[in-house]
């Protein structure tokens, strides 16, 4: 377990719900997509993420998503992390999912909420 922060720095991540307008595989790799994303008042930004399908041993599927999965589709995002360049694209945030064993699960609302919607 990582060591315990308190409130105020939970309190500085700004994590909004944001909407996947497009997303393509970023070439000559093997798990990331490069997604725009619309966060309401916020616009939209660019962030890459290593949630791509690919093959596990065996050939079965390890849990990834694909470009199609993801287009029209609301899930949370951390917006105020430090830009980083990724293979050459500048990623504007980080989307928020579980990896386990089975490879990974993204987060989203239960239902359609407004593109930029805090998380709280």
């Amino acid at each position: 377990m990582k060591e315990q922060i308190s409130y105020d720095d939970f309190a500085k991540l700004e994590i909004c719900i944001g909407t996947v307008v497009s997303a393509e595989l970023v070439p000559e790799t093997d798990k990331l997509i490069k997604c725009t994303v619309n966060f309401g008042e916020l616009g939209e930004r660019t962030i890459v993420s290593g949630i791509a399908e690919r093959p596990a041993e065996g050939g079965s599927a390890s849990g990834g998503k694909t470009p199609a999965d993801l287009i029209g589709k609301q899930f949370p995002y951390l917006v105020n992390l430090a830009h980083r360049v990724i293979r050459g694209i500048e990623s504007e945030g980080m989307i928020l999912a579980i990896k386990d064993k089975d490879g990974i699960s993204l987060l989203n609302p239960d239902r359609a909420v407004e593109s930029g919607a805090h998380i709280s």
